[in-house]
């Protein structure tokens, strides 16, 4: 598994996660919004292009790329962290 950690400045990271199944734009807020209240995600947003890619946007001194894949797995969905859009 590889995982695309994109350094934003100040230690802040972002990273690409792919949803497998299909999301309705509702499930897709959804998704949005639970990465958002977790503790350290700054930002979190599906792409245009590709809506089964999640971007979240992370400060890794207060949560990690595998904190955020559980979230995502909690959601039950199947998830996997990739490298590049």
């Amino acid at each position: 598994m590889s995982i695309t950690q994109i350094n934003r400045g100040q230690g802040k990271l972002d990273i690409v996660v792919h949803i497998d199944e299909l999301l309705d734009e509702q499930n897709r807020r959804r998704i949005e919004h639970a990465m958002k209240s977790e503790t350290g995600v700054e930002r979190a947003y599906f792409n245009n292009d590709r809506q089964h890619l999640l971007i979240v946007g992370y400060d890794p001194a207060r949560t990690s790329s595998q904190k955020i894949l559980k979230l995502v797995r909690q959601q039950r969905l199947n998830a996997q962290l990739i490298g590049g859009l």
